[in-house]
């Protein structure tokens, strides 16, 4: 196989389908793709790109672009084409006319076993180019099977499965772990936000709005949020915990039925990961370790897509491992590490006095005694009970949409929340957070850390102070807090008992340091990371895998 990589001759060696569509692109570009099992960040700066990775037999993803054609994002699994998609559909229909005779199932794997024994029982072995038709019981009453040959079988049972249990054409896009993002506005515009390549579209498509209808409806009931012309806006969670948002009526989404889904990743990503990727400095991640270990409470802001809630995920490892942990969400998205979690959701359906909103859970938490309280998002009045929990000293971690504290400080202080400005010191850290566009590439950034002094009751304001800021001018992240800090010195010193409050600063530097040679010595995974923190919070430095 002249042109191909070692790691592509494989691929298309066990499955066909790989082979005919790299054949056919070739023939048209003139070039070969190159096989990557991994995909590595650097690859995002590259002008030309012609990559193709796995998802898991038969799934696979061709990333292509050249200095004249944009970067494009294709999906290659076993197509089903002319007469094998007719077969299909007439099995499928058999299917369902036997399905209403069989008992319900009782689990995922239970499901896929009877649709694959349905279908089985729905078909019979043929030849190459042998028709299908025939009645082989002599029943005149009873459907007569189809005949397939066993590629055209591994074909229906794959689709099958994929229409039917799992997700159909958003499977694949669903199953790669590189994408961030998918959306679909109207029938023929399914396009995705990449980990590594950013916003491209893709070759999924809907045949036709009918059809995009009957998904949408479908995937709504399959969240347990039936969208309808009377309820034509939907959130909630797919079962792997990625997020959705639907929009059903057409007159509220004027180019047809669209929906938005934030993927869910099977691995949080890790700080050490984040430091690497420069979204935020080690000497800001040391900080926000000190806060957590002695129970401040932070508020994690900035505008959507910001990566909010990924900067908080990672930084739960830095809680004590010993910790009881709540958290109270809209739409389930935190991996709490602790063992003892206590995981609670909203219910935002059913009759009024079955529903439970995040401020009912908050109060339900607060019963509990935990050592962390984590709200996903505060939106509205939930908020006045985040920070009671505060004045009781239960710390808050949570989600905020504000750009700068005075804007924090005035959407808590105003309708529909209402803190008193009096209580907002209640809350120790605000963490700001941006998305922004550099040299043509989007990236994430710690935009600036403030520390929440006090109430100024001369000047009737709250008092803070920036103890971090991004520097945009070469990419930095400035400590502006040495032997200033607010938190450190009077808050987390103290807590530690030490006469000398500048010692806070040794132990800041520590950190720092434990975080830089895990990014050296490559200790990315989350667990790893999490790990190595639990032991030295257990230890001390004895307990760390490396000197420091």
């Amino acid at each position: 196989m002249p042109g191909y990589d070692a790691g592509l001759k494989k691929a298309v060696r066990n499955n066909p389908h790989l082979m005919e569509y790299v054949q056919d692109f070739v023939g048209e570009h003139r070039t070969y793709p190159e096989f990557r099992s991994e995909l590595e960040r650097e690859l995002g700066d590259e002008d030309i790109v012609n990559v193709i990775y796995p998802l898991g037999d038969p799934l696979f993803v061709h990333i292509f672009s050249t200095k004249s054609i944009p970067i494009s994002y294709t999906s290659v699994q076993p197509p089903l084409k002319g007469r094998v998609q007719e077969k299909f559909n007439k099995i499928i229909q058999q299917v369902y006319n036997k399905a209403v005779y069989k008992a319900p199932h009782k689990s995922a794997k239970e499901f896929e076993e009877s649709l694959v024994k349905l279908i089985e029982e729905s078909t019979t072995a043929a030849e190459e180019g042998e028709e299908d038709g025939k009645n082989l019981f002599g029943d005149l009453f009873a459907e007569p099977r189809i005949r397939v040959t066993a590629r055209e079988l591994d074909l229906v049972k794959y689709h099958a499965v994929q229409n039917i249990i799992l997700s159909g054409p958003l499977q694949p896009l669903l199953r790669d772990p590189y994408i961030e993002d998918i959306h679909c506005i109207g029938h023929d515009n399914v396009s995705i936000v990449h980990k590594i390549f950013q916003s491209m579209p893709t070759n999924i498509r809907f045949d036709s709005m009918e059809e995009l209808d009957n998904y949408v409806r479908a995937l709504s009931e399959r969240i347990g949020r039936p969208a309808s012309m009377a309820r034509p806006i939907v959130d909630g969670t797919l079962e792997d915990g990625s997020r959705i948002s639907l929009v059903y009526a057409d007159d509220v989404s004027v180019r047809g039925p669209s929906f938005s889904i934030r993927k869910f990743s099977e691995e949080p990503i890790s700080i050490t990961q984040l430091i690497k990727w420069n979204s935020i400095s080690s000497q800001e991640s040391a900080y926000i370790w000190l806060c957590l270990e002695e129970g401040m409470s932070i508020f994690f802001c900035g505008e959507t897509a910001s990566g909010k809630t990924t900067t908080m995920g990672a930084v739960l490892p830095f809680i004590k491992y010993d910790s009881k942990v709540y958290t109270a969400e809209d739409t389930i998205e935190m991996q709490v590490p602790h063992s003892v979690w206590q995981r609670l959701a909203t219910r935002d359906f059913g009759p009024q006095e079955s529903r439970v909103d995040t401020f009912a859970l908050l109060k339900a938490a607060l019963r509990s005694r935990p050592n962390y309280i984590i709200v996903g998002e505060i939106r509205g009045i939930e908020g006045s009970v985040a920070f009671q929990a505060m004045q009781t000293g239960h710390p808050v971690l949570s989600t905020f949409h504000a750009a700068s504290t005075r804007k924090l400080i005035q959407r808590f202080t105003s309708d529909p929340i209402n803190v008193p400005i009096t209580f907002i010191d209640n809350l120790n850290v605000a963490f700001f957070q941006a998305g922004i566009y550099r040299e043509g590439k989007f990236l994430r950034r710690s935009m600036f850390i403030d520390e929440i002094v006090g109430f100024n009751e001369a000047l009737g304001g709250i008092m803070t102070r920036t103890i971090f800021i991004w520097n945009a001018a070469d990419d930095t992240h400035v400590f502006k807090g040495m032997n200033n800090s607010y938190i450190l010195e009077e808050k987390i010193a103290v807590k530690r008992g030490y006469g000398d409050k500048r010692r806070i600063y040794e132990d800041l530097a520590l950190r720092t340091k434990i975080l830089e040679e895990m990014v050296s010595r490559k200790i990315f995974r989350y667990d790893d990371v999490q790990n190595v923190i639990t032991e030295f919070q257990k230890k001390g430095v004895t307990g760390l895998p490396f000197p420091v």
